[in-house]
């Protein structure tokens, strides 16, 4: 089972050299309010600017909301918990969905503005979607993905 973390590029810090799990999430002073309702359309909406032609392709994935990641991984804005789509082969079937999870809080505490979480939400939910189709974080950061 792959997994792939996506820990934040907008708002105001430098891309990391490597997407890295343990980014420090950077304290803006305040933390932007946003209901839960609020976040989870940013992330339909973000959902629905995924070219028609990709999101044809994806298979057996689901994508959540939680307000927080794991304990462990405190900073973590997106995770991709799955087996992607070029790593699939005859085996692959009865499983449980991929399964893609959005983080309100850690987002919320990275942003400085709305328009920030807008566009740090679209390009976390394209990050972890990348992972369902076997990108990597290395191609991803090429890509200006994280």
């Amino acid at each position: 089972m792959a997994r792939g973390g996506y820990a934040g590029r907008l708002c105001r810090r430098p891309a990391p050299a490597a997407v890295s799990y343990a980014t420090v999430v950077p304290d803006n002073g305040h933390v932007l309010e946003m209901t839960r309702e609020e976040f989870e359309e940013l992330v339909a909406e973000a959902l629905d600017r995924i070219p028609p032609e990709l999101t044809r392709l994806m298979d057996n994935v689901a994508v959540f909301v939680e307000d927080e990641p794991p304990t462990d991984e405190p900073e973590l804005l997106g995770l991709y918990e799955g087996t992607p789509l070029t790593e699939r082969g005859e085996w692959y079937a009865g499983v449980l969905p991929d399964r893609i999870t959005i983080y309100r809080g850690p987002t919320l505490r990275f942003c400085e503005t709305r328009e920030d979480v807008v566009a740090e939400t679209e390009v976390t939910v394209v990050h972890e979607i990348a992972h369902h189709f076997g990108i990597d974080d290395a191609r991803l950061h090429a890509l200006g993905y994280g």
